[in-house]
């Protein structure tokens, strides 16, 4: 952030863990004033730490990403160079450091996605994004919401482009994804997608008449 020269603030978002984390935490907002620290009183899951994070976030711009330390910070530089001709800049993880098991499922996960959606998304779960304010507001407060961000996107009218970033292998903790937990309720989500972009409202005004707010009658 320092290297970016821009005022900044981050928010972190404590899934109700039980390792230390609140304490560690706690030490980083006191010493630091850009730091703000959200806790839940029990795990409520990735979908609702991400809106939690987009509510609290107060700048023009907000950038989200895991705390897994697999994505480079360094990339957020990258992204927001992105955002003078695009909404939203997402990251996509050619060169992915998991398991092959994670591989394999997340390639599938992907090709059912693009075929029931239509919309070619290279990597619709990598959480590294960078997005303007106004993104938010298109992303449906549902479980499962955060594997489908730039469709969402993208179906609300916004400038999504996908942006190749750094994947680093994991070196503490162990994910808590897999095809066993995940898969059923990940095409649950997928269907509630589908739904959900069919029925978006559009229409397109040709003319406006009268200034808004402005008093009619005597």
């Amino acid at each position: 952030m320092d290297r970016l020269g821009r005022s900044t603030e981050i928010v972190f978002v404590d899934d109700g863990s039980t390792d230390g984390s609140a304490d560690v935490l706690r030490d980083l907002a006191r010493r630091d004033a850009r730091v703000r620290v959200i806790r839940f009183a029990q795990n409520a899951g990735l979908t609702a730490v991400l809106l939690a994070g987009l509510r609290a976030a107060r700048g023009r711009i907000i950038v989200t990403m895991d705390s897994d330390l697999q994505n480079d910070p360094a990339d957020i530089a990258r992204l927001l160079d992105h955002l003078d001709g695009f909404d939203a800049a997402v990251g996509w993880r050619r060169r992915r450091r998991d398991p092959w098991s994670k591989r394999v499922s997340s390639r599938i996960a992907n090709a059912i996605r693009t075929a029931v959606l239509g919309d070619a998304v290279k990597d619709s779960a990598c959480t590294l994004r960078a997005m303007r304010r106004e993104c938010r507001d298109a992303l449906a407060p549902y479980q499962g919401m955060h594997r489908f961000v730039p469709t969402l996107l993208r179906h609300a009218g916004f400038r999504v482009v996908e942006v190749e970033v750094n994947h680093r292998p994991r070196r503490h903790g162990h994910s808590k994804f897999g095809i066993r937990n995940r898969a059923l309720r990940a095409f649950a989500d997928l269907l509630a997608v589908r739904w959900l972009t069919s029925r978006r409202v559009a229409y397109t005004i040709v003319e406006e008449i009268g200034a808004p707010g402005e008093a009619q009658g005597g």
